[in-house]
């Protein structure tokens, strides 16, 4: 199984790309990646997964 499953399942669901999620974190997309390779410590998980959230509103109300 891959590491960061919920991230990867909860990004998929909402249509949200990692380089949206690593522009918001002022990231880069690369950089992103890496970071899912190994399992991320709950807080910064659960920081991402608000993240995704966050885009996904910005998507369906058009402020993207």
């Amino acid at each position: 199984m891959l590491a960061n499953a919920d991230i990867r399942t909860k990004a998929k669901e909402k249509k949200v790309r990692f380089w949206e999620v690593a522009e918001y974190l002022k990231i880069s997309e690369p950089t992103m990646t890496r970071k899912l390779r190994k399992e991320l410590p709950n807080k910064e998980k659960q920081e991402i997964l608000k993240i995704i959230d966050e885009i996904a509103a910005e998507k369906q109300t058009g402020n993207t």
